[in-house]
């Protein structure tokens, strides 16, 4: 339950390189770095509510730890995964649907920051939020 509260951006670390490597064009990149995410996060059981909340666009996601769902990224990059709780670590790995290739997300709960963390193709990027 520690993920649950409403978190704000506070920085990235190498979110522009993992863009790019994702195939997002330099002006949605540049846009990206700056979307003022904001993530609200209900969490009941195995079961999660993230309110995704951000310059571009609100969106609900409703998933169950270990059940696979479709998922859009902001850019329209369609995926296809589950998340699951590995220690006090939530693990999600994504498909691509265009191309067949993994992207790996990580949220961990370090001190008061939520540290989301992505890999795609060998770039990592880190987004960190702060509880609102």
């Amino acid at each position: 339950m520690a993920f649950n509260g409403t978190w704000k951006i506070e920085k990235n670390e190498n979110y522009e390189k993992f863009m790019e490597a994702m195939g997002v064009n330099v002006m949605k990149r540049k846009l990206g770095a700056h979307d003022n995410l904001k993530l609200t996060i209900q969490q009941d059981g195995n079961k999660f509510l993230v309110k995704e909340s951000s310059t571009f666009r609100n969106i609900d996601i409703e998933f169950t730890l270990g059940v696979s769902f479709e998922y859009s990224l902001a850019d329209g990059t369609e995926l296809s995964g589950s998340w699951n709780l590995e220690g006090n670590k939530l693990v999600g790995t994504f498909t691509r649907k265009d191309n067949g290739k993994v992207l790996t997300a990580y949220r961990e709960i370090v001190g008061s920051e939520l540290i989301q963390t992505y890999v795609y193709e060998g770039v990592e990027a880190k987004r960190i939020f702060k509880k609102e």
